[in-house]
């Protein structure tokens, strides 16, 4: 889910956060270092008071862009042969 929201745009943690209710301030903050040790998501920090922090994809994060979607199109197909409902994401 992070990375589908990060392929959209920079976000900022509490963008992800509202985005993300479900998700536990712990995970989503865990999942964010993780993606980041991993190469896919750059964690930028603003100078400013109080700082602001960002989070994009990498250029690696965004060569996944392909299958992400290819995932969420499967996602599609299976939802509507078990009738099941969920709210898009916006395609970028």
């Amino acid at each position: 889910m992070i990375l589908a929201h990060l392929k959209e745009g920079v976000h900022r943690y509490g963008e992800l956060r509202r985005r993300m209710p479900d998700v536990s301030e712990k995970v989503l903050t865990q999942q964010l270092r993780e993606l980041a040790a991993d190469g896919l998501v750059a964690r930028t920090t603003h100078d400013e008071r109080p700082p602001r922090v960002e989070y994009r994809l990498t250029a690696e994060g965004l060569s996944l862009g392909p299958a992400l979607q290819a995932l969420y199109e499967w996602g599609e197909r299976r939802a509507a042969a078990t009738g099941v409902e969920f709210e898009p994401v916006p395609e970028n």
